[in-house]
């Protein structure tokens, strides 16, 4: 059932309790986590944490740390599947489900003992009525009691006077269970047939700190980080995100009375004195401005940061041969000198600094750069420090991505979430430049991938295969990087064909694990304006048919792992489903 005040029916409930939190491996639960974490640490709330990265880790977890626990609130995981059944609770322990992975569980959405849903049904949502998935079985076990009754008779009456007891209305009664049940499968494919991303659980929250007073810069800026992640990586539209944007800033007027509001349209912001005292004093702040769509630019070079964004490199072609030049014609357009793209932005010329953005939006029209700018925030302490939303983005996917033999995935979790904290901010940096490595290996991955043709047309999808014992393939094995990898590659293709039809062909991304196995992950056509992936449902179906050994076990239903020697098999059924 969904939850309709976050305070009464959430945060008092588990007040002086204490709770289990289970938390999926992606930015906005990490962000959501740490708000979460430091709301509870405020009311002394004794909790448990422990990162998740599957439905397998979730169920051994749980029966690891279940004793003596009756609420348990899980971030970003458990909301697609039916929890009750998978995890087998005892009666009294309830659970907290923040979950921006869609469509929900109607099992869960429907649960009114033990789930909670602390996400309402968006717009988008059309969760079926209950009477249309869920029957009575009485009905049916009086027409079985009542086949029973015949057949003890069995004795006496011939088979005809069976039959004839079997009459119309019994007959009707199967009819309209039959079209009943094929009603029901058709509304329950048409509500998960597609796979997508709701509304931010950081920003969730964010409202929750703010609702029982206890919210701050630090904890606003962690739910912006994980709104901004869902832009960058393209799990949300632009407009959802610009409505996100709209009541954010809001919230940045309230505790940063003082900032102006640099972007165009972005919100009015009240006033807060209180907020705006403690910010001064601490000369901590939080603009709202319109910011660029380059990669870590504040941090790296103009050069780099145009060659290896996504935006930048496929609007250039900066793959292709004349890819240099027009990068370099670009440059001299914007009337910025070689030497000067080339050094760190923060040597570059004062006044060249201060007209770079103006330059960027000058030239992003005739460049076909589309939404080179976009509403974004900026986190200022002091004189010096200033960071985009985007890099604590950029630096904690690097940081998540697993490639040091030294450490494991929860070494990874947890140093994501420390660099969140300002008090960590060389963990922060140590992530931006890992990113900086990740980003220029995943343009010579997308280069490699075009120059060699290892984007193959499969009729009703493409489909790209990283082979085992590719150079720095080992980044791939996170899904969130694999996601990133598979859009540049969809899109540097669609820019590179003639063919139109291809705009309008999702893709498949394979990349290797352990021996033996391969992740999969299936993002949407370009030209699809609503990042909605059908191969969640297509998955499942094929997994199904074909038999193969297919582990449908991540939270976000477009992602699977196979052994490696069934992938042909599998992409030949996707391709039959498919057409």
């Amino acid at each position: 059932m969904y939850v309709d005040n976050l305070v009464t029916e959430f945060y008092n409930v588990i007040l002086k309790q204490k709770v289990l939190i289970f938390v999926n491996y992606d930015i906005d639960a990490i962000c959501a986590a740490k708000i979460l974490q430091a709301i509870f640490r405020y009311d002394s709330i004794v909790y448990t944490l422990i990162p998740v990265s599957t439905i397998s880790d979730l169920i051994v977890a749980y029966n690891e740390h279940k004793q003596d626990v009756k609420y348990v609130v899980l971030i970003n995981c458990g909301g697609t599947i039916d929890i009750v059944e998978i995890l087998e609770p005892e009666e009294h322990v309830i659970f907290f489900v923040a979950d921006s992975h869609r469509p929900t569980d109607v099992c869960n959405v429907y649960s009114s003992s033990q789930i909670r849903m602390l996400c309402k049904a968006g717009t988008d949502e059309e969760v079926p009525n209950f009477e249309d998935i869920f029957k009575d079985d009485d009905d049916d076990e009086d027409e079985e009691n009542e086949i029973d009754d015949s057949d003890d008779d069995g004795n006496v009456e011939s088979q005809a006077s069976k039959r004839a007891r079997l009459d119309e209305q019994t007959l009707m009664r199967r009819r309209e269970k039959r079209l009943w049940e094929e009603n029901r499968k058709r509304i329950l494919f048409e509500y998960v047939q597609f796979s997508y991303y709701s509304r931010s659980s950081s920003i969730l929250m964010y409202e929750l700190s703010w609702q029982i007073h206890r919210d701050n810069i630090d904890l606003l800026w962690w739910g912006i980080v994980g709104v901004v992640e869902q832009f960058i990586l393209g799990k949300v539209e632009i407009l959802q995100y610009l409505n996100e944007i709209e009541r954010i800033s809001a919230h940045v007027g309230r505790l940063c009375p003082h900032v102006q509001d640099h972007g165009s349209d972005i919100a009015s912001q009240s006033q807060s004195s209180n907020a705006g005292s403690t910010a001064s004093r601490t000369s901590l702040r939080i603009d709202c401005e319109k910011d660029l769509q380059l990669a870590l630019y504040r941090h790296w070079t103009i050069e780099s940061s145009l060659r290896y964004t996504m935006l930048t490199a496929v609007a250039l072609k900066l793959w292709a041969i004349k890819g240099e030049k027009r990068l370099q014609q670009l440059l001299a357009e914007m009337e910025l000198p070689l030497a000067e793209s080339r050094q760190q932005y923060s040597a570059m010329d004062l006044h060249l600094r201060k007209e770079f953005h103006s330059m960027m939006e000058k030239i992003s029209v005739a460049r076909n750069l589309e939404h080179v700018t976009y509403p974004s925030f900026t986190l200022i302490q002091g004189f010096r420090t200033k960071y985009q939303a985007a890099d604590y983005v950029y630096s904690m996917l690097a940081l998540l991505s697993n490639t040091s033999r030294s450490k494991t995935t929860s070494e990874c979790f947890y140093e994501a979430m420390d660099c969140l904290s300002r008090s960590k901010k060389d963990l922060l940096d140590e992530g931006i430049e890992k990113s900086k490595k990740f980003l220029g290996y995943m343009f010579r991955h997308v280069q490699n991938s075009l120059d060699m043709r290892q984007i193959i047309s499969a009729g009703p999808f493409l489909y790209y295969v990283i082979q085992e014992g590719t150079l720095n393939a080992k980044y791939y094995s996170n899904p969130d990087c694999l996601w990133v990898l598979a859009n540049f590659v969809l899109k540097a293709y669609v820019a590179s064909s003639r063919k139109s039809k291809t705009a309008r062909l999702p893709l498949i991304a394979s990349a290797p694990l352990e021996e033996g196995y391969c992740l999969i992950v299936g993002v949407p056509p370009v030209a699809e304006t609503a990042p909605r992936s059908l191969f969640g449902k297509a998955f499942e179906q094929v997994a199904e048919k074909t038999g193969c050994s297919v582990a449908l076990d991540y939270f976000d239903s477009t992602v699977m792992k196979i052994q490696t020697v069934d992938r042909p098999k599998i992409f030949d059924a996707l391709t039959v489903l498919l057409s």
